[in-house]
């Protein structure tokens, strides 16, 4: 019997609620799954009418040019930094994102990495847990009101944060491509807000413009009391500059949940004290993730239900 769901392809593998729904409504083909992707794909690119994919994964563009039936990417995330945006518009296929789903966590998260490093708060952790409390005194850590934040990148997600940042009696400046409505201070570069910083947070997309922009000289600007707070992408800091920062006392730390190798973490920044990680869990909450599989679902229904997605790029 011939299947009659339209056929989808899932390049990477997606939360297990979104695996099942997905399997539900559409004929889903799993790219990961696949020994001989290639042959997978010549076999049965011209069936596949959608693709699956994550902010973090994309899609190839060679893997678009031999899917001719394709008009639809449903991206679990905001970042499509790893699709050929010229190329979908050219070839009129609609692009989908979460968005401002996962802005609030995202920024709570920024402010949550901002205040765990000011106040040292990992250390303290494992002091109070080891015991070590009993026979020695604590160290002094540092406020975060009254401090500098810069938001290199001013859109939803950066906004967010600034308005944080804010509530906690930090002054906020910003860079962005264009100046908003706001009564923060802009930055003309990415240096002078390095300078003005003691917390410089990234929240700017990681795409072409913005690879490997946060380097030595950057570094070197935010100085021996800045710490730099990534929630953005891995690829927009230049991680050996980073990483020598840290060793030599450049800056005085970071704190980083995106990695330009994931889920690899250079070995290096796992050995250093003045680094505090996490695994990409900015936008990890129960709540957000349930919303952002409804509009990957939502999306693609629309898409075959009328020919038009909800949330457009």
């Amino acid at each position: 019997m011939t299947n009659t769901k339209p056929a989808v392809l899932i390049i990477q593998p997606v939360m297990p609620q979104l695996d099942e729904k997905l399997t539900q409504h559409f004929h889903c083909h799993r790219l990961y799954e696949q020994q001989d992707a290639a042959l997978f794909i010549q076999q049965h690119g011209k069936a596949i009418k959608a693709i699956v994919t994550r902010g973090d994964v994309g899609v190839e563009t060679a893997l678009l040019e031999q899917l001719p039936e394709c008009k639809a990417i449903a991206v679990f995330g905001v970042g499509t930094d790893r699709i050929d945006l010229k190329y979908t518009a050219a070839h009129d296929i609609q692009v989908s994102i979460t968005r401002d789903i996962l802005t609030d966590d995202v920024a709570d998260l920024a402010l949550t990495l901002t205040l765990a490093f000011s106040r040292n708060l990992v250390a303290y952790h494992q002091f109070a847990k080891s015991g070590a409390w009993e026979n020695n005194g604590v160290e002094l850590s540092s406020r975060a009101s009254g401090k500098r934040i810069g938001i290199a990148g001013l859109g939803a997600i950066g906004l967010a944060i600034a308005r944080r940042a804010e509530a906690f009696g930090m002054e906020v400046a910003y860079t962005a491509r264009s100046a908003k409505d706001v009564s923060y201070k802009r930055c003309d570069t990415i240096e002078q807000l390095a300078a003005f910083s003691d917390f410089l947070v990234l929240a700017l997309p990681g795409s072409k413009e913005n690879f490997q922009l946060v380097n030595a000289k950057v570094l070197a600007a935010l100085g021996k009391q800045g710490v730099v707070i990534n929630i953005a992408r891995g690829t927009v800091i230049h991680e050996p500059d980073l990483i020598a920062a840290l060793q030599q006392g450049t800056i005085k730390g970071a704190a980083l949940d995106v990695y330009p190798d994931e889920p690899k973490i250079n070995p290096a920044l796992r050995e250093l004290d003045n680094v505090l990680l996490t695994p990409h869990i900015a936008s990890a909450t129960h709540e957000t993730r349930a919303q952002m599989t409804n509009n990957v679902l939502e999306n693609l229904l629309a898409y075959f239900a009328d020919g038009k997605i909800l949330t457009s790029v």
